[in-house]
């Protein structure tokens, strides 16, 4: 074991605490996957990262994606506290966007004010969902099959159902049933399936749409504060549906306490990113 240089990071928020946290390890060489995954157990996070050399061609560093249980080909949140972290620790990009190697391949970065974006990864899965599986997660969500007024696969590496409710009231006031849930194992590569929720704010507010992510399984529920993942699919349907504009700010964690917020932009070619602000909360070494 040996001391390391680490840092806990708050993403998709400006102040600290209110947003999903991330533990990055600035310095992964010589740890083997099993000790990656052993200390993101540890943390108890959703998500815990480990910074290595790129092995491709253009890209500025490469980086480890870990939740507890199993690596991640791709996530939004530990892209932009992975990324945040390496700036912060002197990273220099070698052009003009920071451009990372992951599971997926090279994702790009850029600097959006004093927030970091992502270019969205593209769709693995899209389309309608099976009438199966909304019957399911209707009755997961304890909410009747009519108030599913969209839905769509959003799978960009990890395996999201995005479905559309009326308001972010309903949205808000979900108490899932887990065990129901957990059905969506089924015909789903990886040990569960997963749910993401959305629906628009009223007219004039800034919030264009309220999010809630919800991993099943073992009877229990667990929320997900803030999901740039999940974040960057609903944007790919929910724009490419005339649902959503090009450009707007979603909110997610609101009813766990949290408040991140997630800005979508689609650009002149047509390319989505996603952003959010960082905030370091723990600077350090830690023994690995």
């Amino acid at each position: 074991m040996q001391l390391r240089p680490f840092k806990q990071i708050d993403v998709f928020t400006e102040t600290p605490y209110l947003g999903n946290p991330l533990a990055v390890v600035l310095d992964g060489s010589g740890l083997d996957t099993q000790e990656m995954q052993h200390f993101t157990n540890w943390t108890n996070l959703s998500e815990a990262t480990f910074l290595l050399p790129p092995t491709q061609p253009g890209a500025d560093y490469r980086v480890r994606i870990f939740c507890p249980g199993r690596e991640l080909p791709f996530a939004g949140h530990p892209t932009l506290g992975s990324c945040h972290a390496w700036l912060e620790a002197g990273g220099k990009p070698r052009g003009d966007h920071v451009v990372q190697e992951c599971g997926v391949g090279l994702v790009k970065l850029r600097r959006d004010g004093g927030r970091l974006a992502f270019a969205a990864p593209p769709l693995r899965k899209s389309g309608p969902l099976a009438e199966e599986d909304l019957a399911l997660i209707a009755r997961g969500l304890r909410i009747a099959r009519s108030d599913i007024v969209g839905h769509a696969w959003c799978d960009n590496g990890p395996n999201w159902r995005g479905v559309l409710l009326g308001s972010a009231e309903q949205v808000l006031a979900l108490q899932p049933d887990a065990a129901v849930l957990a059905g969506l194992d089924v015909g789903v590569v990886g040990p569960r399936g997963k749910v993401g929720v959305v629906a628009p704010h009223g007219a004039g507010e800034d919030i264009a749409f309220e999010v809630r992510a919800f991993f099943p399984g073992n009877n229990a529920m667990a929320e997900d504060p803030v999901t740039g993942s999940l974040n960057a699919a609903l944007a790919q349907w929910l724009i490419g549906a005339g649902i959503a504009p090009r450009q707007y700010v979603a909110a997610q964690g609101t009813a766990m306490g949290r408040a991140g917020r997630v800005h979508v932009e689609q650009d002149e070619r047509g390319e989505i990113w996603i952003g959010g602000a960082s905030v370091t909360c723990v600077d350090g070494q830690v023994r690995l």
